[in-house]
């Protein structure tokens, strides 16, 4: 059972649905993403918190035996987002953004968690994608997360990053975006070219697409009647995901035999995410559910 290291942003949300107001819950694609990935094995990290991060949020993660060794509380304030979900819970708009400490992040990993085989590069600036990289020690896989704003902001950095990783997720409208496609199978084909193995493209509530080594797997999504707020499902997903992998493979050869399975974990778990405001739902579920939930997708796609 192999390590994760997870890095990526620690914020305080306030999320506002047709239904539902909730103020200043626990988010961030670094703690949405080691919640998830806490229930298949080991899990650090990496983020920056400011002094206004309650303790709550803190013992929280300790619950879940993440280790904080590298989760660094500075002067100031915690990276802030607050949005507003339309009534189809699709779209959204971002009503406030305080980067807050987040501004100044560049993370310094400690020893012990250079050497973990198992990263998730988090959605922040590709530049700081790989500033950690170059401190790991041949990790065994590497995945990736994105958003259209590094797209657009940094396209040539995170070229050059999509060299250096095993595995790229995101999710169709960013695929699109990245390779100027509108065919998913031609963005994907693209996207390998430019160095990843393994591409997965999300596509919300109809479930995702792995391309790897010229096959195609098609998983579908949990189906919910009454999603609440579907904040952070993407990073849960890959959360679990490379947990999952972590948790089954020792070798590059066994991430292949497991991606498929770990695609449908993840699927599990994110629709729980979207059952709970913030990481409400996720931290109150049991590794019993999550396996029922799986078994369930698994009758879904069988013949």
């Amino acid at each position: 059972m192999g390590k994760v290291l997870v890095v990526g942003s620690a914020a305080l949300d306030s999320i506002k649905t047709p239904k539902a107001s909730k103020p200043k819950l626990l988010g961030g694609a670094a703690c949405y993403a080691s919640v998830a990935a806490s229930f298949y094995t080991s899990t650090s990290i990496v983020a920056v918190i400011g002094d206004d991060f309650p303790r709550k949020y803190v013992d929280l993660l300790k619950k879940h035996k993440i280790d904080q060794t590298d989760l660094r509380r500075e002067k100031g304030k915690t990276f802030y987002w607050s949005g507003e979900y339309e009534e189809n819970m699709n779209n959204r708009k971002t009503l406030c953004l305080e980067m807050g400490v987040f501004d100044d992040f560049k993370p310094e990993l400690s020893p012990k968690n250079r050497t973990a085989p198992f990263v998730l590069l988090g959605n922040i600036t590709p530049e700081l994608q790989m500033h950690v990289l170059e401190q790991m020690e041949k990790p065994l896989f590497v995945l990736a997360d994105t958003m259209d704003c590094h797209i657009k902001g940094d396209p040539a950095g995170l070229k050059k990053l999509l060299k250096k990783i095993d595995c790229l997720s995101l999710n169709d409208s960013e695929a699109k975006l990245l390779t100027r496609e509108n065919n998913l199978l031609t963005a994907a084909a693209k996207l390998h070219k430019m160095g990843p193995k393994m591409v997965i493209i999300k596509k919300g509530e109809y479930g995702a697409m792995l391309s790897c080594q010229g096959k195609l797997f098609l998983a579908p999504a949990f189906p919910l009647a009454k999603p609440l707020d579907p904040t952070g499902a993407g990073d849960t997903f890959a959360g679990a995901l490379i947990g999952y992998i972590a948790s089954n493979a020792s070798t590059r050869a066994e991430v292949d035999r497991v991606i498929r399975k770990a695609i449908l974990n993840a699927s599990a778990v994110a629709a729980f995410c979207c059952e709970g405001f913030g990481l409400q739902k996720i931290t109150s579920i049991s590794k019993r559910e999550i396996r029922a939930r799986v078994a369930e997708l698994e009758k879904m796609i069988r013949i």
